[in-house]
């Protein structure tokens, strides 16, 4: 059942999107739905903001009105998330959800997918693809929460950092 499981887009009354989440989690809870609805999310972003006192990082809802909900589409599980207090309706046409692309997921960031390389900074490795496939270089610095390595490539007699997915470079040793 996970494998139809998508992210769908509810739309809710301004200022009820907690409201909305607790309680889809406990119709999930007490109708032991979690087998259909998997995940309820509401992206929050961290914002520093300057006031009298000083600085202070405040948490802000990045879509205001709006909570993402991972479910296995039906007519049961459309109608617990619809007829919930608050719910305006799902964003699609008409009464036809439509699901978030796995592009527009990897975009908001909802699903968190734990990244494990086999180099670290300082190894050499070997650049799998792009235009300088099978280059050698030295990782100089890996970013994680954007996927990117900086790996520094000898070119020319000149050393140049290039960045790179994490997935287009591997050891050298492989």
């Amino acid at each position: 059942m996970a494998d139809n499981a998508n992210w769908y887009v509810v739309h809710t009354y301004s200022g009820y999107e907690n409201t909305v989440k607790a309680t889809i989690e406990k119709y999930v809870e007490n109708r032991n739905m979690r087998d259909l609805i998997h995940e309820i999310s509401i992206p929050m972003e961290t914002v520093t903001e300057i006031t009298d006192n000083g600085p202070k990082d405040v948490e802000r809802k990045v879509f205001p009105g709006y909570v993402l909900v991972k479910m296995v589409m039906n007519d049961e599980t459309w109608h617990v998330v619809r007829n919930i207090r608050g719910v305006t309706g799902f964003l699609g046409e008409g009464n036809k959800a439509i699901p978030l692309s796995e592009a527009d997921v990897a975009a908001l960031g909802v699903e968190k997918r734990e990244v494990v390389v086999g180099y670290q900074e300082g190894d050499t490795v070997r650049i799998t693809d792009g235009a300088l496939e099978s280059f050698l270089g030295t990782v100089e610095e890996i970013d994680l929460e954007r996927s990117k390595v900086r790996v520094v490539v000898s070119m020319f007699g000149r050393e140049t950092p290039v960045e790179l997915e994490l997935d287009q470079v591997e050891p050298a040793n492989q």
